[in-house]
C-alpha cells in the first residue's frame, strides 16, 4: 500500500484455560521468544511480552492488512502446540477461547510497556480477573460476566 502510513498498536490478553497457572517460569522465556517469532514470521512487531502463570500480555505494532484475530489465532494455535510437542505440562496445554484487545496511542506506549512489564508486581494487589474485569470496563466494553470466564 503506497503512501499509507499508519501506526497501529493493540495490547491483546487471553488466558490459559482455565485460567490453570500452566505457563511456568522454567519455560516462560522459550514460549515467549516462540510468540515473538510467530509475530515476526507474520510481518507484525511485537513490542513487549510478558504475563503470569495463568495469562499472557502482548504489545503489538500492526500493519492495516492484518487481521488481529487471525494474528491472536495464528498464536494461540502455534504456541499451544510448540507448548505441547515439548511435554511442557503433563496434560494437554490449552488456551482459553478469546482474547481482549485494546487500542492505545502512541503516546500511550511507555506506560503500557511498564505495565505489562511489571507483571508480577501488579499481580500482587489485583488478581486476573480484576484487571481484565477493570480493561473491559475502563474502555466501556459491553460484556456479559458468564463468558468472560467460563470454559468457553
Amino acid at each position: 500500500m503506497a503512501n499509507t502510513y499508519t501506526q497501529l498498536y493493540f495490547h491483546v490478553v487471553f488466558a490459559v484455560k482455565g485460567r490453570a497457572n500452566l505457563v511456568s517460569s522454567t519455560w516462560r522465556e522459550q514460549l515467549y521468544k516462540y510468540i515473538t517469532g510467530i509475530i515476526t514470521n507474520k510481518n507484525q512487531k511485537l513490542i513487549i511480552i510478558n504475563g503470569m502463570p495463568d495469562h499472557v500480555h502482548l504489545l503489538i505494532g500492526m500493519k492495516p492488512d492484518a487481521k488481529l484475530s487471525d494474528l491472536v489465532r495464528d498464536i494461540k494455535a502455534n504456541s499451544s502446540k510448540f507448548i505441547n510437542e515439548q511435554k511442557f505440562v503433563r496434560s494437554k496445554f490449552e488456551w482459553q477461547t478469546g482474547f481482549g484487545a485494546f487500542t492505545l496511542g502512541h503516546s500511550q506506549l511507555d506506560t503500557i510497556v511498564a505495565y505489562i512489564k511489571n507483571q508480577e508486581e501488579h499481580h500482587k494487589k489485583k488478581s486476573f480477573r480484576e484487571e481484565y474485569l477493570d480493561f473491559l470496563e475502563r474502555y466501556e466494553i459491553d460484556f456479559k460476566p458468564e463468558y468472560i470466564f467460563g470454559e468457553n
